[in-house]
């Protein structure tokens, strides 16, 4: 592991480089499986570029990968909200909503991005499920 010295810049406490190094560095731990240390990184790289959705898309992957949905759901939604045409943000959105155990919120924002590509199986699957759930609740 490497000492903090060789992470951050000592003076400040961030961390060493400029955005695109932590966006890069943030979206490389997310592949190699550190979540949480991707959204530690990824944060500080959305907060110093809060209108790049690719940072932000990288940020909400982590929050989700590391179990706070409620934190990816609200960054899937500044995604939707800045590009309504963006199908990811909208399932990654769902799938938040529903780990957060909002059903029913879930069902619209996975609905969306179904009808936007309608031939994406994981889209399609959460869906299905999602309407399951909410139906099997009705008939209770």
């Amino acid at each position: 592991m490497a000492h903090e010295g060789n992470v951050h810049d000592q003076n400040s406490g961030a961390p060493r480089g400029g955005v695109y190094d932590w966006y890069q560095r943030g979206v490389k731990l997310l592949n190699d499986g550190s979540p949480a240390a991707a959204a530690a990184l990824l944060e500080r790289a959305a907060a110093a570029q809060p209108d790049s959705r690719s940072i932000l898309e990288a940020l909400a992957r982590a929050q989700f990968n590391s179990r706070h949905y409620a934190e990816a759901a609200e960054s899937f939604r500044q995604i939707v909200d800045a590009n309504p045409t963006e199908d990811y943000a909208y399932f990654g959105l769902g799938l938040s909503l529903w780990r957060t155990g909002d059903v029913e919120g879930a069902q619209e924002p996975l609905a969306i991005a179904v009808a936007m590509r309608p031939d994406d199986r994981n889209y399609v699957s959460a869906l299905r499920s999602v309407r399951a759930t909410l139906k099997a609740r009705e008939e209770m």
